[in-house]
């Protein structure tokens, strides 16, 4: 997974729900009260939208945060999961 693609969906889908990180380096908007799905696998970890990027008035701040960033990348990885950030813009 890059980084700055989490960013990206935390973004796009504020308000919408939390996001799901998957051990497949997949994401899913999730309600706030997800524990796992339907098959009993849970996430690698579940990221709050408006609390890690609500702060940024534009989504190019957010990418930019090299604190932002690592938060996410160390959450992940905490967990098992891989993460690399790409280039900045």
């Amino acid at each position: 997974m890059i980084t700055q693609d989490i960013v990206k969906k935390l973004w796009d889908e504020a308000g919408n729900g939390n996001i799901a990180i998957w051990a497949d380096d997949t994401m899913t908007v999730v309600p706030i009260d997800f524990e796992r799905n339907k098959a009993g696998q849970t996430p690698l970890a579940i990221l709050k939208p408006i609390a890690l990027v609500n702060r940024y008035e534009l989504l190019f701040y957010a990418l930019a945060d090299d604190e932002l960033l690592t938060k996410i990348e160390t959450t992940i990885r905490a967990a098992g999961g891989r993460v690399t950030r790409g280039p900045k813009a």
